[in-house]
């Protein structure tokens, strides 16, 4: 495993964090892991030398929090990981989304990123994890409702409150991200470490503008979705687009709304082209394009033990300027999706 600062903090993480929203209970989501199930998962991520776990309040409704830190506390130590979780959406088993979603409800006060709620969340969350302190502290999504001065100054209080130690930032537009790095910064309140954005070689849109931003600012990218809900795994063929898929993807209104499209599977063509030369999994390689754009840490789910060893094997390969190009090379632009 190799260790990067998290942008341009002091802060050590491993170049593959794992991401916790597997784990939890089947009763929010059918694909979710319970504890048995996610324990020998976990357990071998830190001996593979992940040290950087992600995970939300809102994930399980809160008892993905619960056994990230029971995890943490069984397999590492706490001095040497990094906990990062978000706040934002409702904390709800039943909660099917944002705005528009099926399903959805607002929550007065038990949702945005008001004084209130952060307040309410980040000791919420720190219940639930065990602890009495998060390392990563991140808003999950803009909250339009909410002037960004009142988010950031409450922000900046729970890091001096030692509640969290850094704060980050997840997918939005690059101006609004913009706008709450210039008030903390006019004010003296604490910037955003890090941005979790949607980003991987079937959905590139970050790279127009997000992405210039934070290499600009120092940002670290810490994306989520980095195989495209699978989609990158190159086990999907264009006639059957269900084929291969996991039980997440097959629910999944952001696999159905991003992916699949004619110039996707030529993506997944060249990859599995290139790894076949390479001798490494499709998988493999896509971690591993994402590293050499730099990248700091892709957010990895899962479900399986092998799909740890693809993304940690990711972290040694090496690709060219030219390999990149050629994997680049059949992409065509997708809508903007994701900040909701």
């Amino acid at each position: 495993m190799q260790y990067v600062t998290l942008g341009r903090t002091g802060l050590r993480v491993s170049r593959i964090c794992l991401g916790m929203m597997t784990y939890g209970t089947p009763k929010w989501r059918p694909w979710v892991l319970d504890e048995a199930a996610g324990r020998p998962l976990v357990q071998r991520a830190v001996e593979l030398g992940v040290n950087f776990f992600d995970t939300a309040d809102m994930y399980s409704a809160g008892e993905s929090e619960v056994l990230t830190g029971r995890f943490v506390r069984e397999f590492c130590r706490r001095d040497e990981v990094v906990i990062a979780t978000k706040v934002y959406f409702p904390v709800d088993m039943d909660y099917a989304g944002g705005p528009g979603s099926a399903g959805y409800r607002s929550r007065p006060n038990m949702e945005g990123l008001s004084r209130k709620r952060i307040f309410q969340a980040v000791d919420e969350s720190l219940r639930r994890l065990g602890t009495d302190y998060i390392d990563l502290y991140q808003i999950h999504r803009w909250d339009p409702l909410t002037p960004i001065e009142e988010t950031m100054e409450a922000l900046h209080d729970v890091v001096k409150a030692g509640k969290a130690r850094y704060i980050g930032a997840s997918s939005m537009w690059a101006w609004q991200f913009a706008k709450a790095q210039q008030t903390a910064r006019e004010r003296g309140w604490t910037r955003f470490a890090s941005m979790q954005n949607h980003y991987n070689l079937a959905y590139r849109e970050e790279e127009r503008e997000m992405i210039p931003l934070c290499r600009d600012l120092g940002v670290a990218l810490i994306p989520w979705s980095p195989l495209a809900r699978g989609f990158l795994a190159g086990n999907r063929g264009k006639g059957d687009k269900q084929a291969g898929a996991t039980s997440r993807a097959q629910t999944d209104d952001i696999a159905q709304s991003y992916y699949y499209r004619d110039s996707d599977f030529q993506v997944t063509r060249v990859l599995g082209e290139l790894a076949e030369r390479r001798e490494v999994g499709a998988a493999t390689l896509a971690y591993a394009w994402l590293l050499k754009k730099g990248v700091t840490a892709p957010i990895v789910g899962a479900s399986k033990p092998g799909q740890l060893e693809d993304a940690v094997r990711a972290v040694e390969l090496e690709l060219t300027d030219d390999e990149a190009r050629q994997l680049e090379a059949p992409y065509e632009p997708h809508p903007v999706l994701g900040h909701q």
